[in-house]
């Protein structure tokens, strides 16, 4: 037993040294490009091809990215429609929610404009001129809707467009939940294949650091200052714009609904938080808060229900950084969106967002999808944001946490399943929570989380039945 403790005890280490040298990397390599763009001006714009060259190693795993998290996602639907009123509210409250957040960003971009004055030149556009003209050859409305459907099956995933990849995505998370208990199997199959692709995809963002050298050398070489300014401007509003939505937004909700003091809920959330800091990512505080919900008086059914559906489908702060990144990206390059175009994003992205959380990448696969599908010639400028991706990426997690925990004392609320005296004790700290319940206090045990994903897949079976 101590064998075991003590060799995931050495292997958590190791997982966060990783992560931590590559945000370092990053840091550097942003630092690097800034002084090459301004004592290399020229040299500088010639690195282009290098965020160029990253941003096409996104591309290439947009469309499967996409259509394992919608397959799974429509799976996780079914799970949690499966329980009834819990899963019903919750996912109702989610949609909600996500849409909200993405509104938010659109109207803060809007006001903002913090890729204004870049106005990048042609020669740092690099493969967007010709996704570009692809764009201008669409056609009429009707050759829009037909290029929706792709050639064959599997023509989506190769040489389709992301739209084709959507609605593939659609056609076959339904299929395979009309096939009941048969089709489990096909679901799982997707499971092990969206494992594949975000393993790929995590090998990719360990070039990061080099695409995001050369993206910000050339950027910073063609405009000095002003590419600074933007990215701080983009930086500084998307801290705020996510402060504003957890303590404003959600946390009148929350009092209004359950009245639960917000800043008492995080408070008793604290050690969570340090951990997504320290590993920028909300997956490994996800056993633990399922744990405290269950100490802070919610039950079994709807923490082991909500919690885990939410980190799904309840992607808040990455709803907000794609509305943002995507007006930004628009600006810089001097072709800002419609607001037709934004509005159709706005529906791409409350679709296409979901059931990627907590992987390192997926957000910018996201981003560079929903650009692809509306202004394919706005692609390369993925490649702007790369710098500053992981500077905003613990901003996403924190926000994404914090929402699933407000939605988790919400429903419970609004279902009848909220001990108040057990909450008041522990959000007091009358009623402390143990630590011996994990095995891993820095909550990376594996053991300890397939417990709990296990646990809950009871509550969901036994739901259903």
């Amino acid at each position: 037993m101590s064998s075991g403790t003590g060799t995931s005890e050495q292997a958590a280490p190791t997982r966060r040294d990783r992560t931590h040298w590559l945000y370092v990397a990053v840091i550097v390599a942003v630092i690097l490009g800034i002084i090459v763009g301004f004592v290399f001006p020229d040299f500088a714009v010639g690195l282009k091809w290098l965020g160029t060259a990253f941003v096409g190693l996104i591309r290439m795993l947009i469309a499967p990215v996409i259509f394992c998290t919608i397959v799974l996602g429509i799976g996780a639907i079914r799970k949690a429609a499966s329980v009834g009123r819990i899963g019903g509210l919750a996912l109702a409250y989610f949609l909600v929610m996500s849409t909200v957040a993405l509104t938010i960003g659109l109207i803060v971009g809007n006001l903002l404009h913090p890729g204004e004055g870049l106005q990048l030149s042609e020669s740092l556009r690099g493969q967007g001129a010709d996704l570009a003209k692809t764009a201008e050859e669409g056609g009429s409305t009707t050759d829009f809707v037909l290029g929706l459907i792709p050639v064959t099956l599997l023509s989506a995933l190769t040489e389709g467009s992301v739209l084709q990849a959507l609605l593939l995505a659609l056609l076959v998370g339904f299929a395979i939940q009309s096939l009941g208990r048969s089709g489990e199997p096909l679901l799982r199959g997707v499971g092990y294949l969206q494992k594949l692709v975000f393993r790929i995809l995590a090998m990719v963002m360990w070039v990061a650091p080099i695409g995001a050298f050369g993206a910000i050398a050339a950027v910073v070489g063609e405009t000095g200052l002003d590419a600074l300014k933007s990215l701080g401007i983009l930086m500084l509003a998307f801290y705020i714009t996510c402060a504003v939505f957890v303590f404003g937004i959600l946390g009148l909700i929350l009092r209004l609904v359950a009245r639960v003091n917000v800043f008492s809920l995080l408070k008793y959330l604290g050690r969570e938080f340090l951990l997504i800091l320290a590993t920028s990512s909300s997956e490994t505080a996800l056993p633990r808060l399922i744990a405290k919900m269950e100490h802070a008086g919610v039950s079994q059914s709807v923490a082991g229900i909500v919690v885990p559906t939410g980190y799904s489908f309840n992607l808040d702060g990455t709803a907000i950084y794609l509305t943002m990144a995507s007006l930004f990206i628009a600006e810089a390059l001097g072709d800002p969106l419609s607001i037709s175009e934004q509005i159709g994003l706005l529906a791409f992205m409350i679709i296409a967002s979901k059931g990627a959380a907590g992987v390192t990448g997926a957000g910018l696969a996201t981003l560079a999808g929903g650009l692809s599908a509306h202004r394919p010639e706005l692609l390369d400028g993925v490649g702007l944001i790369v710098g500053i991706d992981r500077f905003m990426s613990e901003a996403r997690a924190l926000t994404n946490f914090a929402g699933n925990a407000i939605a988790t004392v919400l429903v419970a609320t609004w279902t009848d399943q909220l001990d108040r005296d057990q909450l008041s004790a522990a959000l007091s700290g009358q009623s402390p929570f143990d630590e011996a319940r994990m095995i891993d206090e820095h909550g990376h045990d594996d053991a300890h989380a397939d417990a709990r994903a296990a646990e809950t897949d009871r509550d969901v079976a036994a739901g259903s039945r």
